[in-house]
Parts: C-alpha cells; sequence; structure tokens
C-alpha cells in the first residue's frame, strides 16, 4: 500500500527581482491576491488569468495560511514601486507631459 501524499507543493518562484509568481508563467502573485480579496473565484481567478492547470487552490490555501507574511511581501512591494515612481518622476517630470508629447507630434506631422 503506498502512502498518500502529505505536502503540497505550491505552484510559486521567485524572480530576479525578489517578485513571487505562478511557476512557468509572468503572473505575479500580487494579482492573485487582489482578485481573491476582491471576491473572485479560484476557478474565476484561474479563467482570468489563463492559469487552467496551476494549482490555484493550492495558491489561494497557501495565501490562507500565511496571510500575515503575503501581506507584508505586498505592502513592500507596494513601498518599493511607489519609491520607482517617485525616482522616475524627479527625473521625468510628468506635469505636462501630453501637452509636450502632441506637441512634439504636431512639429512632426507640419515638417
Amino acid at each position: 500500500m503506498s502512502a498518500l501524499a502529505t505536502t503540497a507543493v505550491v505552484p510559486l518562484v521567485t524572480d530576479s527581482h525578489g517578485g513571487i509568481r505562478v511557476r512557468g508563467t509572468r503572473v505575479a502573485l500580487d494579482r492573485i491576491v487582489v482578485a481573491f480579496k476582491s471576491g473572485a473565484t479560484a476557478e474565476e481567478i484561474a479563467s482570468n488569468f489563463q492559469l487552467w492547470n496551476c494549482g490555484m487552490f493550492i495558491i489561494i490555501g497557501h495565501y490562507l495560511s500565511y496571510t500575515n507574511e503575503i501581506d507584508a511581501y505586498l505592502s513592500q512591494r507596494q513601498n518599493e514601486a511607489a519609491e520607482i515612481q517617485r525616482d522616475i518622476e524627479k527625473k521625468f517630470n510628468p506635469v505636462g507631459i501630453r501637452a509636450r508629447l502632441l506637441a512634439r507630434q504636431h512639429a512632426k506631422s507640419a515638417g
């Protein structure tokens, strides 16, 4: 008689930038958690992200088992994203960007 598996492998990997993604895809754990918190079912999330055989129930179960840790990770990622955005906006002022792009397009088409 063979023993039943008692451990499930969570199909998540950490990429080279520290982001957690569904193994074999570019879908970030962040997107799955946001969808789940918004009320989407595992089936809806799998369908929306075309993740048919990825183990969505295992991923959501992992989130529910480690909610505090994953929410801390998500908060850290949001803080990092905000910092990157501030750095970019310091280098490239976004105020008036639409007007500058339209003026450049107009000058290019007129010339």
